[in-house]
């Protein structure tokens, strides 16, 4: 997800790591917040790929700053990773709602409905937080109510992030996208 979204946000501009990092954070919230620990590294592994590049600038009150700008070979590994999304990036749904924050930036309306097919086709096969013999409970199976009410809150979700993916992928099919 690091890494997605540093190639994403590049993609539309050049960042200060400070803005990027603040710009990661607001896109993953509380549930992920990213320290320098994890974002340094990942910069620095990404500009020895040939991703990334920096440059200094002035900065406005203090020292020079260092601005990353995105290769042409960063692009690209963007676009592959928007076409080509890991199954952790389809299933979990924290991951998934990263990769719907940059999934427009894939130029044919074709690769966008591949994606958005996958994360349907998971959404297709049974599931839930719990089981019994293999076979998945659902809110109705539940006698303790904060359970129900976890199964209850998941369906209801489910039932919209279903009704936003086919409506997406017919409006794609039919050329019709919306902003």
């Amino acid at each position: 997800m690091l890494t997605l979204c540093i190639l994403g946000f590049l993609y539309e501009e050049p960042l200060h790591a400070y803005d990027l990092r603040a710009r990661i954070s607001g896109l993953s919230g509380h549930v992920r917040p990213v320290s320098d620990g994890a974002l340094y590294p990942a910069i620095k592994r990404l500009e020895a790929a040939g991703h990334l590049t920096r440059h200094t600038e002035p900065g406005e009150r203090a020292a020079p700053r260092q601005v990353l700008t995105l290769t042409e070979s960063g692009r690209a590994e963007l676009l592959r990773r928007l076409r080509e999304p890991s199954d952790v990036e389809i299933t979990d749904r924290n991951s998934f709602f990263v990769l719907l924050a940059f999934l427009g930036q894939l130029p044919d309306p074709a690769d966008q409905v591949r994606v958005l097919r996958r994360r349907l086709a998971f959404m297709d096969e049974p599931g839930s937080f719990f089981y019994d013999e293999g076979r998945p409970l659902r809110a109705r199976d539940m006698t303790d109510r904060f359970r129900r009410g976890m199964l209850q809150l998941a369906s209801a979700t489910s039932k919209a992030d279903r009704a936003w993916l086919e409506r997406t992928i017919g409006e794609l099919e039919a050329g019709t996208a919306h902003a």
